[in-house]
Order: C-alpha cells, then sequence, then structure tokens
C-alpha cells in the first residue's frame, strides 16, 4: 500500500494548462455607486462597504473568470494573487491618488491601502503586484468587536482557577485585533478508486472467570473497494510559513487553524477598503509550494468519504490500494477574517505566544490560556494522594476478580495524572485543529461499490481490526516546502 503524499507531477492529469483567472481590478479609485464619494469604510454588522457621506452601503463584487461547475474542472486555474512571490521584491511602493494626483509612499508588508494625506481619499492598492500582498478574494468582517470580546472573555473565564496569575492579572479584550489573515482556497475535481479489507462485528462473548475471564470476538472479513467521482469546493491552506507550523514550541499557531471552516462560497472580489481599521498578514509561501501538502489532503478528504460510505465495517477498514487523480483543481488567493487575542507567557529564557481566536464570521472561538503550572501540580498531587490511596485500600479488601473493578482501580491509582492531562488539555487545546477531512465542502457522484464476503472470523481478541488504517491523515504529515528558510540554512 503506498501512504506516500501525491506526487502532483504524477497524480495531476497530464499536459496541464494553468489558466490566469482574471478579474476586473483597476488601478483607479474605487468610489461609492450613489454620490461618486471615495470616503468608503467596512461595515462589520453587516459585511458591506458604507459610504461615509451619503450611508449608502453596498455588496463587494465576485470575482469574474472563477468556475463554479467543479465537474468542468481540468487541468489547473490559478488566480493572479497566487503568482509566484518575486525575491527581492520591494515592500514599499509609490501609489498615486486617483482624487487629487499626490503621491504617497505605503509600506504593503504592514498594509496595502493607505489614506490621500491631501484629500483623505483611500488610496487601494488593486494592482497585482508580486510580492504576496494581493490577494484574488477576500471575506468581510461579519462579527463586530464587541461580539468577538464577549466570545473571548467567555472562554478564558471558564479558564480562570488554573491560569496563570500574571496572565489573569494583565488579561484585557481591549486590545484584540481584527487580523485577514492569507490562505489559499482550492477546489478540486477527482477521481479516487481504494481497494482493501474490511471487518463486521459479528458478535462479541465473554469466557471464563477471575483472572482467566477473556473477550472475544467474531466477524466477517470483506473485500471492499469504493470507486467514486469527487468534488471538493474551497479546501482552505494557510499561505503564511509561521502559521503553518502547527508544531511550534513558541506560538501556539493550532488555535488559529482550529477555528476553521469559513464560509468562503461568500467571498468576493478583493478591494483594499475592506481592510480599513484591521490588520492583514502577508501570504510569504509560494502556491507551488504548497501542492503536496494541497494534494495530499484532497486524498484524505477523499478516502474520509469511502469511510462514510463504509459505515459498515464497523471493526474497521484495510485499504491497500489507495488510487487518487485530480482532473482539474482552482486555487485562488484569499484573505478571511479573524478577531485575535495574544498574549506572550515567558518561562524563565523561553517564550511563548499563546492566542485566543474568533473565526469573525461564525463566532467559532478557540484559545490557549497560560496555565498556574505550580498550582495544577499541587491539586494533581492532591488528587493522586488521595484517589491512589483509595484505590489501595480496595484493591486489598474486595476481590479483584471482576475486570470492571480492576480497571476501576487502575483509574484510581492515577487519578492525578489523568486530572492533570485534563485540564493541560483544556487550557492548551493542544489538539485542537481544522477537521479538513470531515468539514470540506465536497460531492459524491458515480459510486461502485464491492463488498464481497471472505471468511468468517472467530475467536479474534482485538476489539477493532488489526492493519486498520481508514482514519490516516497525510496531510497532517506533509511538510511544505519552505524556500526563504531552506535558502537561509544553505548560507
Amino acid at each position: 500500500m503506498n501512504n506516500n503524499p501525491i506526487n502532483p507531477n504524477e497524480k495531476e492529469v497530464k499536459n496541464e494548462q494553468t489558466i490566469e483567472i482574471n478579474n476586473s481590478k483597476k488601478n483607479n479609485q474605487m468610489k461609492c455607486p450613489s454620490c461618486g464619494a471615495s470616503e468608503l469604510v467596512p461595515n462589520p454588522k453587516t459585511g458591506k462597504l458604507r459610504c461615509n457621506y451619503c450611508y449608502t452601503e453596498f455588496d463587494g463584487k465576485e470575482l469574474e473568470g472563477v468556475e463554479k461547475n467543479l465537474k468542468k474542472l481540468k487541468g489547473k486555474r490559478k488566480g493572479t494573487g497566487t503568482k509566484n512571490i518575486k525575491e527581492g521584491a520591494n515592500d514599499v511602493v509609490t501609489l498615486k491618488c486617483g482624487s487629487c494626483g499626490a503621491e504617497v509612499v505605503i509600506d504593503t508588508q504592514n498594509a496595502p491601502h493607505a489614506r490621500c494625506h491631501w484629500c483623505r481619499s483611500i488610496l487601494s492598492i488593486n494592482s497585482q503586484i508580486e510580492n504576496g500582498a494581493i490577494p484574488d478574494v477576500i471575506l468581510p468582517f461579519q462579527t463586530p468587536k464587541e461580539v468577538a470580546q464577549q466570545k473571548i472573555n467567555d472562554f478564558v473565564g471558564k479558564r480562570n482557577f488554573f491560569a496563570n496569575p500574571t496572565f489573569k492579572k494583565e488579561f484585557t479584550t481591549e486590545n484584540i485585533m481584527g487580523v485577514y489573515f492569507p490562505y489559499v482556497l482550492v477546489d478540486g475535481n477527482c477521481h479516487a478508486k481504494l481497494s482493501g479489507k474490511g471487518e463486521h462485528l459479528v458478535r462479541s462473548y465473554t469466557t471464563g472467570s477471575g483472572d482467566n475471564k477473556k473477550t472475544y470476538y467474531d466477524a466477517d472479513l470483506y473485500k471492499v473497494e469504493r470507486d467514486f467521482d469527487i468534488t471538493i469546493d474551497d479546501l482552505t491552506i494557510e499561505t503564511n510559513s509561521n502559521r503553518l507550523d502547527k508544531t511550534s514550541n513558541t506560538q501556539t499557531n493550532n488555535i488559529i487553524n482550529s477555528i476553521m471552516p469559513f464560509d468562503t462560497e461568500n467571498c468576493i472580489e478583493y478591494q483594499s477598503n475592506y481592510l480599513i481599521g484591521y490588520s492583514s498578514e502577508r501570504r510569504d509561501v509560494n502556491i507551488d509550494d504548497l501542492e503536496a501538502k494541497v494534494n495530499a489532503e484532497l486524498k484524505d478528504i477523499a478516502k474520509y468519504a469511502a469511510k462514510e460510505d463504509a459505515k459498515f465495517y464497523d471493526r474497521g477498514i484495510k485499504w491497500e490500494s489507495e488510487d487518487f487523480k485530480i482532473i482539474g483543481s482552482q486555487w485562488l488567493a484569499a484573505y478571511l477574517p479573524v478577531w485575535l487575542y495574544s498574549y506572550q507567557e515567558v518561562k524563565g529564557n523561553k517564550k511563548v505566544l499563546h492566542y485566543v481566536a474568533v473565526n469573525a464570521r461564525t463566532n467559532e472561538t478557540m484559545g490557549s490560556v497560560p496555565i498556574n503550572t505550580p498550582l495544577l501540580l499541587l491539586i494533581s498531587t492532591i488528587i493522586e494522594i488521595i484517589c491512589g490511596t483509595l484505590g489501595l485500600f480496595l484493591f486489598l479488601t474486595t476481590a479483584s476478580d471482576d475486570n470492571d473493578k480492576s480497571i476501576g482501580f487502575l483509574l484510581l491509582f492515577a487519578a492525578g495524572f489523568i486530572f492533570y492531562g485534563y485540564i493541560y488539555s483544556r487550557y492548551r487545546n493542544k489538539s485542537a485543529r481544522h477537521v479538513y477531512e470531515k468539514e470540506t465542502k465536497k460531492e459524491v457522484t458515480n459510486m461502485k461499490r464491492v463488498d464481497e464476503l471472505l471468511e468468517h472470523k472467530k475467536g479474534l481478541r482485538n476489539s477493532m481490526m488489526e492493519g486498520r488504517n481508514e482514519n490516516e491523515l497525510i496531510g497532517e504529515k506533509t511538510e511544505v516546502v519552505r524556500q526563504k528558510k531552506e535558502k537561509n540554512i544553505l548560507k
């Protein structure tokens, strides 16, 4: 069985053609359609732009040239915002005001928009520049700051007891920031064929007594095949190298990843006016460097779809052959909105940046709260002493020929450790992530099934099938090539 990440040169359709998705961005100033004023600001309650003069609100424009029927995708379509980042590109650019003609200097590393200091018109960088600063689409903020503040307050408030004392003293939601983070949205038109074996539980039974008590399982073994077409809509991947690193010991990046998915179907053509009042982070990873990860995650989604269709095999499936082809794909660079609270915890020479993040479209909230480790250790030790002593007493005074009682004793012996692990997990949320294989929108068609009984198996000792792999994720293990970091290492 081949579990290696897909090689895009081998698995994607041959003779692929990269198609530039043209959009209507112009270099001229964006103005109010009602009165012609250029003082346009986003309304976070509606997600629309509002004119500060006539108070007209209007929606953004859909990106032109996007293929909406994903079954028609062939080869590769890429938005202009996905161009490779030009090495040595100058972040400082000069903009010419479309209203009064003044020239204004802006650092696109920090913000791709500015205001003319003469006529106060908003200067819009709507022409694509090859430094990763300008996406194809944007999803406007729709959660007001006060709502995000309440979400963060509620999240932290439920974790107040074991929170670090310095953190509790310094915590305030007044300094939360609205940030547009860079992502790539990938659509896929794919075909998958998986073959292997699956087991279905027939019955379980127990024999013997006391120390000789054993549980056995009878199961039917089947040959299993699933052959189908699948379209995958808006697989969402971070495009900043720091956010891609979920294993960082200095930043809790998995927190930001875990508040997905976004309602990306409501993305509109990028306009810098939507960034007014918010911060933004620049893409610094080339799309080509994400290809192996994207293809692996597309395969994971297809594999999960096969698992959903084969729920009959409750003891598991062991896929022995996994054939996955990408017939066509569509890539768009996007800005997606997040309300972010950050706090830097200092532990001696070590610094850890904790995040509490709110999805500014769905209000999904997740965070990492610094822990008062001495207090947690003290409480865990007390629990361990009390429960361990009780467990030892019961073990010595109670007949232990019952498996359930034996398990109960073990839980009492380990109560302090279990409590510590539970609290740490609840405060740090290190395992939190975007469950892309389940949450990404998909449609399965032309499903062909093979379910052929091979053998009746009796007297099995394992409760689940040996070698089962239907839950393995390739995308989670696929590293992203980071050319800049590699070059620095080589130097």
